[in-house]
């Protein structure tokens, strides 16, 4: 009993040394180790008034994983709080809509999480799917010609953009997306 309070001390004294920045970027690191658990532990020392957007979503990730799926979108909204450009949070929330059939909804986050980072291809992509499972198609083909535009290796988009094509009646265009995503399937 005695050594388990000595360690417990220790454990107590050792995290207490380190700063709410110290251990955000450690929960980061084991987080990008997929040691979930230890991501998990980190970041609940965190005080919540301390907790940066990043914590908040990756608190949200976990918790996903976990299928806490309510859980996961409160933190998701919490990282949007502690910082209301954080384009991640809006992106994995709209990823959680889009998996859950709430394509309304994906859409709206896709739109916000563009607004605050044109740069991601896969915003647009994501967003381009939820348009074509809403029968969107010319506004999906805009998307995944922007998310092509930033990145032209992703077989998937090409793939979507055959089908987009292949939907609005532009047969060429769709066989030239569709033999370009064979090319990269091969390349991998």
């Amino acid at each position: 009993m005695k050594r388990f309070l000595l360690i417990s001390l220790f454990i107590f004294i050792t995290n207490a040394c380190y700063s709410s920045s110290d251990l955000s970027k450690q929960a980061t690191a084991f987080y990008s180790d997929n040691n979930f658990q230890k991501t998990m532990d980190l970041l609940l020392q965190i005080s919540e008034q301390e907790r940066t957007a990043q914590d908040w979503l990756l608190l949200g990730n976990l918790l996903d994983e976990k299928g806490e799926k309510e859980n996961a979108i409160f933190m998701y909204q919490k990282a949007m709080f502690a910082n209301e450009k954080y384009y991640k949070a809006y992106y994995n929330l709209a990823n959680h809509y889009l998996a859950d059939e709430k394509y309304n909804a994906a859409i709206e986050n896709y739109k916000l999480a563009i607004k605050y980072n044109k740069n991601n291809p896969y915003v647009y992509y994501n967003l381009a799917c939820a348009y074509i499972k809403i029968a969107e198609i010319k506004k999906a083909k805009s998307e995944l010609v922007k998310a092509v535009s930033l990145k032209n290796d992703i077989p998937e988009i090409h793939y979507n953009l055959a089908f987009v094509y292949k939907s609005l009646g532009k047969d060429k265009l769709a066989q030239s997306y569709l033999d370009n995503y064979n090319k990269l399937v091969d390349q991998r």
